[in-house]
């Protein structure tokens, strides 16, 4: 954000104060007189030669850590105390230390916190003067590499702080030794003091973020039992919740406090899959254990639903999709951003159904606030109005005097709602050591209070976006800062909604910056190309399994989600592990489609001009499976038909755990091989898995099967013939010899002749089909 001028403005006190700090001034200066007027160090040091003196105090041969300052933001009549601890990093025995405070005077502006902040050492001049008397701690040696531990206490009003603002508070150590036998200062540390006793007249509102996102841990994998028992990929997310646990602890957190939650949909349904049977996958992936955590977590739903009721709440899209990764490299694989949308729906009905409330889906976050115009479009294509940037990547340009509010209007109806990126940031790294932490809340604090001095008389309107997935320390630094924000002297605490609605400064940058502005180290960051080219082949898979299916739900719902969780925000930085995650979704959706399958089948030997050809359809799903046909083709139709044709086909309908076999009907015209292809489709004409082939060996209708045959229809012709010419001679023989007459007169006849008995058509030569199994291949059914 812009940089507040160098004298931040004031507005007119009340008389009473004004009173009681005219007062302080008149006391204090004839004190500041005389320092003036005396050496900054004790005296002893003042026979020391100036450049002896400047090396000497410019040591950091003792380490001070600041572990503690309470209260954070002091009133009039609290007692300060400081504590932490002094190591002697040198070899050489510190004598006569003393741990002192030095109070500098007030910071003017948010640039000059962050140089003091950075600065390393002491440097006369620039870290105050020693708030001296009986509020130091003195140790009358200093053993190298032995640490010890102090703590000074003092009432506030021995501080004679003046007017409101930051001062700048150090924690000196003085000492001699051996080689350098005069006090001088050997160590220091430096932190913020942010004093404003009273309330303001005008407080800044200040919106914080409280995120709860986890890392993926649901698989795709369920029971085949009827409730789908979930399957995990590790026992992770039940150490987060456990007591104690980063996701317990924000919960715990975060219900003393007045914040906006930002929550992703896809930890609770996680966490509500844990409130039942579950599984999770061990080590080496080939088998699954029983979860046993089912009771923690119910308690954190329980704890969570109680700590959002009545508060704001936005839902993130499901899986908190890498918006970033949609945009520079998703939008060019087709179907991917379809996704977005569905998970932006589902995730606002999962918070709905297992909260009970009803969250705020307008606003979407970008990884780090970063965004570019492609990731603007990407954002919104869903239906959100609101995108929560971040001010180090929507940079001012027009040297306000003054932090601007948070809302923006980005053109198209579209508000990026623009984080402070120094109080986003202030609780980053590792806030395990209680010196890390110390000086993140100081430094916090005092940047919330320069806000608010930078324009007293105009209200201003910010958002914190922290970190994603804040540790138990990060957490607990936050939350410490936050309640000292919710004392309510100069910030009040305000929903992200109404950041959103707030009225924008009009000379707050407006532009979103290029694409060539996004930051480097975030693009190395994101989902390559490749991996949005494996989703959508997943999805496609899923879309045409789906379609044979009776029971849909069981599983396009857990491979929908898992395909969302392809593209979490989470994988950045661990594209190892987001790989193997895909390519696990896509094994296990293949394994599932191969378990409809076509039999193999031998080749088949065909008896005859005619049979028929089973063919067996296998389903090992649990449950049954339709709009399948299955087409047998011939790659001979002129030698081999299947049915009136090239083809035939049958639709196919199986229950679960069961097989279907189908009967083609075939037609022999010839003999030899002839190449079979069984094919599963769906109705819609898409294959569906392999085909499998096979030969149909037509064997019975061979060349000399026909050529007996056509002997003996020849034999039958010649014999006919031969009887036909016989009978014609005789005739002609008894017409040209009369009649022959026998005894009584009888006439004699030629044998036979008016017999009537006639020959019957032979017997044929061929043998009755036989019926037995052929010596090889299968034998197909008549």
């Amino acid at each position: 954000m812009a940089e507040a001028a160098d004298n931040p403005g004031t507005s007119p006190s009340p008389a009473r104060r004004w009173l009681r700090r005219t007062a302080a001034l008149l006391v204090g200066t004839p004190l500041l007189a005389g320092l003036l007027h005396v050496p900054a160090e004790p005296a002893a040091h003042a026979a020391v030669p100036r450049a002896t003196t400047a090396a000497a105090t410019g040591s950091s041969t003792v380490d001070v850590s600041l572990d503690g300052l309470t209260p954070t933001v002091p009133g009039e009549d609290d007692t300060l105390t400081v504590s932490g601890t002094v190591t002697n990093d040198s070899k050489q025995t510190v004598t006569k230390a003393e741990v002192g405070l030095r109070l500098g005077p007030t910071l003017n502006s948010r640039s000059s916190i962050d140089g003091a902040a950075k600065r390393k050492g002491y440097v006369p001049g620039s870290d105050g003067s020693e708030v001296g008397g009986k509020y130091v701690e003195k140790f009358a040696k200093l053993a190298p590499g032995v640490r010890q531990d102090f703590s000074i206490s003092i009432p506030v009003k021995e501080l004679n702080l003046g007017a409101d603002g930051v001062y700048q508070l150090g924690v000196a150590v003085t000492g001699q030794s051996s080689a350098q036998p005069y006090p001088q200062v050997l160590g220091f540390e430096r932190t913020f003091l942010p004093w404003q006793p009273d309330a303001t007249d005008t407080k800044t509102k200040t919106t914080y973020l409280w995120p709860l996102i986890s890392k993926t841990h649901l698989t795709a994998e369920t029971g085949s039992d009827e409730q789908q028992t979930p399957v995990f990929k590790d026992d992770g997310l039940a150490k987060e919740i456990a007591p104690g646990g980063r996701l317990e602890q924000l919960v715990s957190l975060g219900r003393e406090l007045d914040v906006t939650w930002v929550i992703d949909p896809d930890l609770l349904a996680s966490v509500e899959a844990m409130t039942k049977n579950y599984r999770i996958r061990t080590k080496d992936g080939k088998s699954t254990v029983a979860g046993k955590h089912q009771a923690e977590a119910n308690q954190w739903l329980n704890d969570l639903g109680d700590a959002v009721k009545g508060q704001k709440v936005v839902a993130l899209p499901f899986a908190d999709p890498d918006l970033a990764s949609l945009a520079h490299t998703g939008k060019a694989v087709t179907g991917s951003l379809g996704r977005l949308k569905e998970a932006t729906e589902v995730g606002a009905k999962a918070v709905d159904a297992i909260l009970q409330v009803k969250p705020s889906t307008d606003f979407t976050w970008p990884a780090d606030g970063a965004i570019d115009p492609s990731i603007v479009d990407v954002a919104t294509s869903a239906g959100a109005h609101s995108v929560i940037a971040r001010s180090d990547s929507l940079r001012e340009t027009g040297g306000l005097p003054y932090t601007p509010n948070a809302a923006r209007p980005i053109g198209g109806g579209t508000t990026a709602v623009v984080a402070d990126a120094r109080l986003s940031t202030a609780f980053e790294g590792d806030m395990t050591g209680a010196e890390r932490s110390t000086l993140a809340v100081q430094g916090f604090l005092a940047q919330s209070l320069m806000i608010t001095m930078q324009d007293p008389e105009k209200q201003r309107s910010i958002v914190v976006a922290p970190q994603r997935m804040p540790s138990v320390s990060q957490a607990q630094a936050m939350a410490k800062a936050l309640k000292a924000l919710g004392e309510g002297r100069w910030s009040q605490p305000q929903g992200l909604a109404a950041a959103a609605k707030a009225k924008p400064d009009p000379s707050a940058t407006t532009r979103v910056p290029s694409a060539g502005a996004y930051p480097a180290a975030l693009r190395k960051q994101e989902l390559p190309q490749s991996a949005f080219e494996s989703i959508q082949s997943t999805q496609s898979m899923l879309e045409r399994f789906q379609v044979i299916l009776t029971e849909k739900d069981r599983v396009v719902t857990p491979f929908g989600r898992a395909i969302d969780r392809e593209m979490a925000t989470a994988w950045r930085g661990r594209p190892g592990e987001a790989k193997a995650y895909r390519e696990g979704v896509t094994d296990y959706l293949t394994t599932l489609t191969e378990q409809v399958t076509l039999i193999k089948k031998s080749d088949a030997k065909l008896s005859g001009r005619s049979a028929t050809i089973p063919v067996s359809v296998q389903n090992n799903l649990v449950q049954g499976v339709d709009h399948l046909v299955l087409r047998l083709t011939s790659m001979n139709p002129t030698r081999l038909k299947i049915g009136d044709g090239p083809y035939e086909e049958h639709p196919i309908k199986i229950t679960g755990g069961h097989s279907q076999s189908v009967k083609f009907t075939t037609n022999a015209n010839a003999n030899g091989p002839v190449p079979v292809y069984a094919q599963l489709f769906t109705e819609d004409g898409e294959p569906y898995g392999d085909a499998i082939r096979f030969e149909v060996n037509v064997t019975e209708i061979t060349l000399t099967v026909m050529l007996v045959i056509a002997g003996g229809l020849l034999l039958l012709v010649l014999a006919g013939f031969r009887m036909y010419t016989q009978r014609k001679r005789a005739a002609r023989k008894r017409a040209l010899e009369g009649p022959d007459e026998g005894p009584e007169g009888e006439s004699g006849t030629e044998p036979g002749e008016d017999d009537p008995e006639q020959p019957s058509d032979p017997t044929p030569d061929t043998a009755p089909e036989s019926t037995d199994p052929s010596d090889t291949g299968e034998r197909v059914d008549r």
